[in-house]
């Protein structure tokens, strides 16, 4: 007989099976299960499973689209639960425990010592930019020009101070200006890290934008540029009233403040045209103002070679102070700007032209020799263009007198090295050079007791040489570190690239007071600083009385300390000896200078932070186009 179940599916009941009761219930049991046609719920299965089979069913769990082992269902959430937790941990721990990976070291005495120098020149200006920090300075020299009805240029508001006094020497202003320009162009990437890269950028400025008010900048020729505002001479009893007679504040000057034109003027122009040039590779990525600097750089040297002359020739008034020994250097010099600036080969063709070299002194050798400074600039050409043949190599026709400044170079840098180490250098070096052989004394600067370089040979004022020298050596050091080139030899010996940085530290070093006076010679840097700095904007009180031009006198001579601190300014320096005298009456001790601090930070960038940095290899060619050194001609026809 046969049943229907009411699940569905058949059932069979056998009336003659002689099966214990037992047996028939296992046997429907197998039918039942067999018989399901539809899946049953829960209740329906607890009616047909037996208790050990529901036992054996809660081992399992039914996610709805999926029945899983219970044993990994708990193992999957307790995992997901634990690796959220330890996530969230983790979070946590990295947002509130201080992240040492990422801070910055702090600062090396040179980057501190940087921001400081640069400092000075927010000190200097004639009318402020717009965001001055100096609180004891205010626009001045506001009629300089305008005063003045024999000048052509009737404004040269602004610019630099050149040092204590408001005089605005365009010379040395013109060669700080680029030395700044050439640090940046080196070393931006130093600059930035320190964050001071807008804050110098915006220095060479205030300087270019001056320079371009002293001639005029949109003529493609010119007959005069305003070398000098305001006089100083008080040779002879002169007793009128001037900007080294008198000592006052420069916003209280109110006596006439002459122009001195030159109209026959090579190593002005030159070297104004070197800082328009350079400054057109600092400010590259704003084209309409690097293509103004450029053309006012063409102009300025144009002038240089068809007017020639010394600007302070005749006993000028720029003779007493800064007097230019010749202007064959700022050939050489503004000649290698104008070829990085425009890449036009004329510019590079004479400035390796050998003759220029030999009349600016390249072959003479003598007791200066290998000295940059603001008047000699052919120790900071021969470096900048031995960097042309280290990367770029252009070959014939510039080779030989290129390779010439690379040996004369390695010349110099031996020079800088302490007595004990130049004894591996010969007392004469055979340069052979254009075809025949020249001979270059060996000149070895002396060091003072306290590892001080005299490269003036015991003179006053001798700081100003010590930083172009350490920033010399530095960077040279970084051209043939940049070059995969370990040293250069003096002589039979080999030296390593970290002599010549090791130099440049010492120096620094002791001027930022490793010396036996255990004295910065940085304003407001270290703790032990001269106090009494020949300045008259920081000798004098800023406290609404007007001191008259004899009145600040007594500013001037009090042994009281400055009232104003002259932030970043290195002053003169010591004497041969390591005398130092913290006078105000002393220029030679105490007075600082734009010329000298831009060498200070030119010297200090190059040292500071992280010495892998290196040099910025690439952007001084912007503008040159690629290098297919022309072959040299074919030798003469043989004949017997």
């Amino acid at each position: 007989m046969y049943g229907r179940d009411p699940w569905g599916g058949p059932l069979e009941i056998n009336a003659t099976d002689s099966a214990t009761d037992d047996d028939r219930s296992r046997n429907l049991q197998d039918l039942d299960r067999a018989a399901l046609s539809r899946p049953l719920d829960e209740t329906q299965q607890s009616w047909l499973l037996g208790p050990g089979e529901q036992k054996k069913k809660k081992k399992y769990v039914d996610l709805g689209c999926i029945i899983v082992s219970r044993k990994i269902f708990v193992w999957t959430v307790g995992t997901l639960l634990v690796s959220a937790l330890l996530a969230g941990l983790i979070t946590l721990i990295v947002k509130t425990v201080p992240r040492h990976h990422h801070r910055h070291s702090p600062p090396d005495n040179y980057t501190l010592a940087l921001h400081k120098a640069l400092m000075f020149f927010n000190a200097q200006p004639g009318k402020l930019p717009k965001h001055n920090n100096v609180s004891w300075r205010g626009n001045s020299g506001l009629q300089d020009g305008k005063s003045d009805p024999s000048v052509l240029m009737k404004d040269l508001v602004g610019g630099y101070y050149d040092a204590g006094d408001a005089i605005k020497f365009n010379f040395p202003a013109s060669f700080s200006m680029t030395m700044l320009s050439w640090s940046v162009i080196e070393y931006s990437a130093k600059y930035e890290a320190a964050g001071e890269l807008n804050h110098v950028k915006e220095i060479i400025k205030w300087g270019t934008d001056y320079l371009l008010k002293t001639f005029n900048n949109t003529a493609d020729t010119i007959d005069r540029i305003a070398a000098q505002v305001g006089i100083g001479d008080t040779s002879g009893g002169i007793s009128a009233p001037n900007d080294h007679y008198c000592w006052m504040r420069p916003e209280d000057i109110d006596y006439p403040r002459p122009v001195y034109e030159c109209h026959s003027c090579s190593d002005l122009a030159a070297e104004m045209a070197a800082a328009l040039a350079s400054a057109s590779i600092v400010f590259k990525d704003n084209k309409a103002y690097s293509q103004k600097l450029v053309h006012g750089a063409r102009t300025l040297f144009k002038f240089a070679r068809d007017q020639r002359g010394r600007y302070s020739a005749g006993g000028s008034d720029p003779a007493l102070f800064y007097n230019s020994s010749s202007y064959w250097d700022e050939f050489v010099w503004g000649g290698a700007w104008l070829y990085y600036a425009t890449g036009n080969s004329s510019y590079l063709q004479l400035a390796t032209h050998p003759k220029l070299a030999k009349h600016a002194g390249a072959f003479w050798g003598g007791p200066d020799y290998g000295v940059l400074s603001w008047d000699n600039k052919l120790a900071g050409a021969q470096v900048l263009l031995s960097r042309l043949r280290l990367f770029l190599s252009p070959g014939y026709p510039y080779e030989e007198i290129l390779s010439t400044f690379h040996n004369q170079t390695s010349i110099i840098m031996c020079s800088f090295l302490p007595v004990n180490l130049s004894a591996l250098f010969v007392d004469h070096v055979i340069l052979k050079c254009v075809g025949y052989f020249l001979f270059h004394d060996h000149v070895n600067f002396g060091y003072n007791t306290g590892g001080l370089i005299q490269l003036n040979h015991g003179r006053p004022q001798p700081l100003q040489y010590v930083v172009n020298a350490a920033f010399l050596a530095a960077l040279y050091s970084d051209y043939l570190d940049a070059a995969d080139t370990p040293g250069w030899y003096c002589g039979p010996n080999f030296y390593s690239t970290d002599v010549l940085r090791e130099f440049a530290k010492t120096q620094i070093d002791y001027i930022l007071g490793k010396n036996p006076r255990k004295m910065s010679y940085v304003v407001g840097f270290g703790n032990h600083y001269p106090k009494h700095v020949h300045h008259r904007g920081a000798s004098i009180p800023k406290n609404k009385i007007k001191y008259n031009c004899k009145g600040g006198w007594k500013w001037r001579d009090t042994s009281k300390p400055n009232p104003n601190t002259l932030v970043g300014a290195m002053v003169a320096g010591p004497d041969k000896h390591d005398g130092f005298r913290d006078v105000r009456t002393n220029y030679n001790y105490t007075e600082p200078t734009l010329a000298g601090n831009a060498g200070l930070v030119a010297a200090l960038v190059a040292l500071s932070g992280d010495k892998a940095t290196g040099i910025d290899k690439n952007t001084i060619f912007s503008a040159v186009p690629p290098m297919f050194p022309t072959p040299p001609p074919p030798p003469a026809p043989w004949k017997p």
